[in-house]
């Protein structure tokens, strides 16, 4: 049955129907397909991996394997919250019971921002990598631009249907791009490598050298999109147990699998071969080594489904951003028309639209200037996405950490104070990586970077200006902004002493 409750009008004097979402559509696997189809691991694989192969050497894969770690640290506690926090908003909802209603404000803005950026960015590297597939496939010289219209307005219809249909359209796409990356890994297995199967990879003299900072960089970018199973709160089946289920699951595939494909890519060509390789034809890299061990078929299978895999990191993020529209609907801070949920699909439909339009607008802009749809559409748009929701993690981490400091709870210090703690400072460390090696992500100059990267502070700091004028002229919504839904009557409310006095949460025991 679709779930409903009610929520603040925009003028924050009484509530308004909620939206009926799919509740109980979602099991740990379909939410898991949202979230590592948002990763996209075949077009990662085949157009990033090469590059950290060729700054970070043999030691790549290990770089993917921290990243992992630290991003499983960060769910730990991230996790351990969802359990506590049971509101549509996400990121932003943590972070207001942490550190405050201004912070949780300017986090919305910040995840509306982020999740656009990377979605929108990406509709440049399907007109590419279409261009590319239809190359090399049949010598064929398309446009752009058409596709990645054409790309538009078939996420537009998949996010206009029901969440289950996404799932199972993800999932096939998901078991098909994954599976490509097992194909070849078999060929390589079985052959033996160029030279023998080695695990100089894993040896500290090649993890340890200049180049691996690049290669952490690359990696924890690989991950983005992962935390977004929380979004699907509503629309799972016991999410208590099913959230953090999913979370661990994206986070260890993605990690090992990442891990694994890098190194069975070093065996295809050898340890002291595969860096030329990669400086030769880094684009080309992964195509080559399915050749050699599998066939040409397989390559060209491989080109069709790096678009697919495109496709299906469209719709994940366009599934996210749709929910993160209507849950500010909800609260009030965007217009209402974008809490109308679809009375047969009960999906988010108008915000759908509204995200659809929003991106036509952008790639229309992008493609009348001239723009390069990979070089400055995908990587000038995605890149401040990235950060953004780099800076979402940490500022959840941070807020895991206050939020446990102020409410009673039944939570060991394992969860509550050492993951978060040893989360945020590895976040920390992550982001400064990125930023620092920011001209490996898009190729541009000092100062377009900079202003990239300042995109991020300004669009926080912008949140917070938004906060104050809530506080000033809508009061209603401030006060009622990322409240814990209704729990019901007799549920067990804990009190909380927090910032402005957030709504009460309520207590919950880890058997809930």
């Amino acid at each position: 049955m679709p779930e409903t409750s009610s929520s603040p009008s925009p003028s924050g004097d009484s509530p308004v129907p909620a939206a009926a979402l799919r509740s109980g559509a979602l099991g740990t696997a379909d939410i898991a397909f949202f979230v590592v189809s948002a990763a996209a691991p075949l077009t990662v694989m085949a157009g990033v991996a090469p590059l950290a192969i060729l700054l970070g050497g043999i030691g790549a894969p290990v770089g993917y394997l921290l990243a992992g770690i630290t991003l499983a640290v960060f769910a730990v506690g991230f996790t351990t919250m969802s359990r506590h926090v049971h509101s549509g908003g996400a990121f932003y909802a943590y972070i207001t019971r942490g550190l405050g209603r201004a912070a949780g404000v300017g986090a919305a803005l910040l995840a509306l921002i982020g999740y656009n950026g990377m979605e929108i960015g990406v509709y440049g590297l399907l007109g590419s990598a279409t261009q590319d597939t239809a190359h090399a496939l049949f010598g064929a010289d398309i446009p752009w631009l058409p596709v990645s219209l054409a790309g538009l307005l078939l996420i537009g219809y998949g996010g206009y249907r029901s969440i289950d249909f996404g799932a199972k359209i993800l999932g096939v796409l998901l078991v098909a791009e994954t599976g490509i990356l097992v194909l070849l890994a078999a060929g390589v297995l079985a052959k033996g490598g160029a030279h023998g199967l080695s695990l100089a990879s894993f040896a500290p003299g090649n993890v340890f050298v200049p180049g691996t900072a690049a290669v952490l960089a690359f990696a924890f970018a690989a991950f983005t999109g992962f935390e977004s199973t929380v979004i699907y709160r509503r629309e799972a089946r016991d999410p208590a147990r099913t959230v953090p289920r999913a979370t661990y699951a994206a986070v260890g595939f993605l990690g090992l699998f990442y891990a694994f494909v890098v190194w069975i890519a070093i065996q295809s060509f050898g340890d002291a071969e595969v860096a030329e390789a990669a400086g030769g034809d880094a684009a080309g890299l992964f195509f080559t080594a399915i050749t050699t061990y599998v066939g040409g078929w397989a390559a060209d299978l491989m080109h069709v489904l790096i678009v697919t895999s495109v496709l299906a990191s469209l719709l994940a993020f366009h599934n996210a951003i749709n929910r993160y529209g209507l849950a500010l609907a909800e609260e009030g801070v965007l217009p209402k028309a974008l809490a109308r949920v679809h009375p047969r699909h009960g999906s988010p439909y108008v915000a759908g639209i509204a995200q659809t339009v929003l991106g036509a607008v952008v790639v229309l802009g992008f493609a009348a200037a001239g723009a390069d749809p990979y070089g400055q559409l995908l990587l000038w748009v995605n890149t401040p996405g990235m950060l953004g929701l780099m800076a979402l993690q940490l500022l959840a981490a941070l807020a895991v950490f206050k939020y446990f400091r102020r409410v009673r709870h039944d939570e060991g210090a394992l969860r509550t104070v050492v993951a978060p703690v040893a989360a945020a400072a590895l976040l920390t460390a992550a982001i400064v990586l990125v930023v620092t090696h920011l001209d490996l992500f898009t190729g541009a100059s000092a100062t377009v970077n900079t202003v990239l990267a300042a995109l991020v502070v300004a669009v926080f700091a912008a949140g917070l200006g938004l906060a104050g004028w809530l506080r000033r002229h809508r009061p209603g919504v401030y006060e009622r902004f990322a409240a814990q839904p209704d729990p019901g009557p007799g549920a067990d409310i804990a009190p909380e002493s927090e910032p402005e006095a957030v709504a009460p949460v309520r207590r919950l025991t880890p058997g809930d």
